[in-house]
């Protein structure tokens, strides 16, 4: 079979260009799709750690639940950043096992890109108290 030579071939020229900005298109929102992803499970588990720290520090036998409240804040505060305003409160909660102390923080991230509105986070840190 011989390749078509004359006007069929005039058709395609410049196709090449409209596929590649389209697939680079495609290929950029799956980026930041995965980097935003990405960010927001970060952030999260920076906060669980911030939220567990409080808690053993609040669970320590001369400390109250709102210190390690206070000291979740201060955690926060000091590693992520645009977070220092995160709603944190410390509380005991009685169990079959023993008392434990657990420190909540609430807080918003803002939509980077193709996530509507800020995203909502809650994390809890548990520790048994002394």
């Amino acid at each position: 079979m011989r390749a078509r030579v004359g006007a069929a071939w005039r058709n395609d020229a410049g196709s090449a260009v409209a596929e590649s900005s389209m697939v680079y298109a495609l290929l950029a929102l799956l980026f930041f799709t995965v980097l935003q992803g990405g960010l927001i499970v970060h952030t999260r588990n920076v906060l669980i750690d911030a939220a567990s720290a409080g808690a053993r520090f609040g669970a320590l036998a001369d400390r109250t639940p709102a210190d390690g409240a206070e000291r979740t804040a201060e955690v926060i505060a000091a590693t992520v950043p645009g977070q220092s305003g995160a709603t944190v409160s410390g509380t005991v909660q009685d169990r079959p096992d023993g008392p434990v102390v657990v420190v909540t923080v609430r807080t918003q991230l803002p939509a980077l890109g193709f996530l509507p509105g800020p995203v909502d986070l809650e994390v809890h840190g548990h520790a048994f108290q002394q």
